[in-house]
């Protein structure tokens, strides 16, 4: 039922946006970011419990937990990304959004390079030679 306060938050936010945007629209982009906010700050704690049973399931199947923890920073920037490409493209600036995301994936890769690596070494390992 919690899905239920998110998108009431919303909805509330959204009508007030639509209110105050024509006389100060300064005003209605920093409500539409402080929502944002406030989503995402609701959504921590939800994030924590996950994690928290993910390691625990790295933990009992033998996996190094830094694959793990690479995984959920490749998931983080993701999510942060698009979330805060999402708020500029909200104030109208297409361009800058396009670079956040770019960052995003770029910072993705870096990550995602040492376990491509061992991926590539593991299968090398099990072919004949």
């Amino acid at each position: 039922m919690e899905i239920i306060q998110v998108v009431g938050l919303g909805i509330i936010a959204t009508v007030l946006i639509l209110i105050v945007k024509e006389q100060k629209p300064l005003f209605a982009f920093l409500l539409a970011v402080a929502t944002s906010l406030l989503i995402f700050l609701f959504l921590i704690g939800k994030i924590g419990n996950v994690i928290s049973m993910l390691e625990d399931l790295a933990e009992n199947s033998g996996v190094q937990i830094i694959y793990l923890k690479t995984v959920l920073k490749i998931i983080g920037i993701a999510y942060i990304a698009e979330m805060g490409a999402q708020i500029v493209r909200d104030a109208g600036q297409e361009s800058i959004a396009s670079k956040i995301e770019l960052a995003g994936k770029v910072l993705i890769l870096v990550l995602a390079v040492p376990i491509i690596g061992i991926i590539i070494e593991t299968v090398l390992k099990l072919l004949p030679a």
